[in-house]
């Protein structure tokens, strides 16, 4: 039977269960979020002892079907207020998924001031005092001390720093194949972690089987389907494998859509040096991986392994979003500064996107110049250091910009605004304005139909038809998140009939059932549905689902403005 295993932290009491009948048919995204909306106060602090923490893989986690490794984590978030899903790779969701596990609650406070490991096998759960040595550890080294103690193959969940500080930036990281650094990394649920005094949670399949499967041969024929949608799509069959997702950094530029110098510009003359294909260079000469899975089972494989000057690891993982923030966003143009900081940000254990776009921020606000890589690093070595300014970064921009007094912060729901001006990427702009989840380009990625020409074409600059883009890719998205599988899949199934339907087969073949395309659709509605009313009972309103001011300024290249009504904004998401 699918295990639901709930551990309050408080008691230390473990209860494992048949999965309760209201969440039987869902998973990932879909399981997390109708959770938190039903069993988590709306009111309540995030970081005390009414909220919990939900992980949850997804329909296909852990399956032989490719990019089937994915993870949602759920809780009330601490940065936004509201809701959150944040998503993972890694080696967690696999095992959970071969342990038949349905879902692990977090609950409660313990009463004592230390810090746990939580250990999962197919024996139970069981708790430990956290090693001493790990607490104040950077992520790499404390991964290496837990499975020193637990075994090599564990998987690991892990809070940096940043978590144990309770930062409202801190994030979950997770272990992957190589033990390197994947996060859950948006919104805060780190502190989540920290605030129930878990520092790590070890999971261990051994003796577990394969992932049951319904229909073997079914599976095993829509999943070949799958992939070919996969392998022959030009952006997850090439764009991708060959450059990351860093490979966006001259697309957005030439599109006009780079934020650049705190969003006061769409393209710059130096993007090129921070660009993928210079990354890509500079990876193969250093004797890096320029093509890395983060999970088992992953084709796409857009990660890479970034060495330094000497060839020695630095880190992986290494993605546009981090790039563009210190990059163009920060004025830096050393692609090897960003690296080192994207290290450090994985070794606090922040979301790389916040914290990034919050260096951007206190330039503006003056603390250190514009463009100074050593500056900004040391800025966010103070993180680590529990100064009073590096809680404050590591809380995130809308923490830099209200202690420095700026109006000038690219925010949505204190949520940090990612790398697609939203005056010239009018499409994921709608999404930042109205997703529950914040400011988040991947809660409806319309930078694939305004700008990759994917899934049809909608002019970036104008305003029609930009409504139902970010609606109907909201919609999308969430049930892809529920799947298990990469989001970078959209690619693929937006385009190529097949792709999709495929995917939808795997899920019919996997658990027995005949689920058709509307179905997934309402899916989707439903989960963005509890996400919604939960925002509600927490005190969001519609005056939450906007855009700084200052994005009425023009934007170069092409001194567009966002000119969208609270009117237009607030039909996005009426369904």
């Amino acid at each position: 039977m699918p295990k639901f295993i709930r551990v309050d932290m408080k008691s230390k009491k473990v209860t494992t269960e048949e999965c309760p009948e209201n969440y039987a048919g869902l998973a990932g995204r879909g399981l997390t979020s109708t959770f938190v909306a039903n069993e988590v106060k709306a009111s309540c602090h995030p970081l005390g002892h009414y909220n919990k923490l939900i992980f949850a893989p997804g329909y296909l986690t852990g399956t032989s079907a490719a990019n089937s490794g994915r993870l949602s984590c759920g809780a009330k978030s601490p940065l936004t207020g509201g809701i959150k899903e944040s998503n993972t790779g890694g080696t967690f969701g696999q095992k959970m998924s071969k342990m038949d596990i349905k879902a692990i609650v977090f609950e409660e406070i313990p009463a004592e001031d230390k810090y746990y490991v939580v250990k999962i096998t197919m024996d139970g759960v069981s708790f430990d005092e956290a090693p001493a040595e790990t607490i104040g550890m950077g992520n790499y080294a404390a991964i290496k001390v837990l499975q020193a103690k637990y075994g090599p193959k564990v998987g690991v969940a892990i809070i940096g720093p940043a978590g144990e500080m309770r930062l409202t930036a801190a994030n979950i990281s997770f272990a992957d194949p190589q033990s390197n650094i994947r996060s859950a990394g948006r919104g805060g649920l780190g502190a989540v972690m920290g605030s129930k005094k878990i520092k790590a949670v070890v999971i261990d399949d051994t003796g577990a089987g394969k992932v049951a499967i319904a229909d073997v041969e079914a599976f095993k024929s829509a999943s070949k389907r799958f992939t070919t949608a996969l392998t022959t799509h030009p952006v997850t069959g090439q764009g991708l494998p060959k450059y990351g997702t860093n490979v966006l950094v001259n697309i957005l530029n030439e599109a006009g859509g780079l934020p650049t110098k705190n969003f006061r510009t769409g393209r710059n003359d130096w993007a090129n040096d921070i660009g993928g294909e210079t990354m890509a260079e500079r990876i193969e000469a250093r004797g890096g991986k320029t093509t890395h899975g983060c999970h088992a089972g992953c084709i796409i494989r857009c990660s890479q392994h970034y060495n330094d000057k000497e060839g020695k690891y630095l880190t992986s993982g290494f993605e546009y979003e981090t790039v563009w923030a210190l990059g163009a966003n920060a004025c830096i143009d050393d692609l090897d500064a960003i690296a080192y900081a994207d290290r450090e940000f994985d070794e606090v254990g922040v979301d790389s996107i916040d914290v990034a776009v919050a260096v951007g921020v206190a330039m503006e606000a003056g603390i250190i110049p514009w463009g100074d890589a050593k500056a900004s690093l040391d800025l966010i070595m103070e993180i680590r250091k529990g100064t009073p300014l590096g809680r404050i970064l590591g809380s995130g921009a809308a923490a830099v910009g209200q202690m420095y007094g700026l109006s000038r912060v690219p925010v949505v729901k204190k949520q940090a605004i990612p790398a697609y001006d939203p005056r010239a990427v009018k499409g994921v702009g709608l999404t930042y304005a109205t997703t529950p989840m914040g400011a988040d380009h991947t809660a409806g990625y319309a930078v694939a139909t305004n700008i990759l020409k994917v899934g049809g074409f909608v002019d970036p600059l104008g305003k029609e038809g930009q409504v139902e883009l970010s609606r109907n890719l909201q919609i999308a998205t969430a049930a892809v998140d529920s799947t298990g599988m990469c989001l970078f899949i959209a690619f693929a199934i937006l385009d190529i009939a097949d792709g999709f339907n495929a995917l939808v087969d795997m899920i019919n073949a996997r658990y027995g059932l005949s689920l058709t395309a509307d179905d997934v659709v309402e899916l989707g509605k439903n989960i963005l549905r509890a996400e919604r009313d939960f925002n509600k009972r927490a005190g969001l309103t519609n005056a939450h689902d906007r855009l700084p001011e200052f994005f009425e300024e023009e934007c170069a290249p092409h001194n567009v403005t966002w000119d969208f009504t609270d009117e237009e904004v607030d039909s996005v998401l009426n369904f």
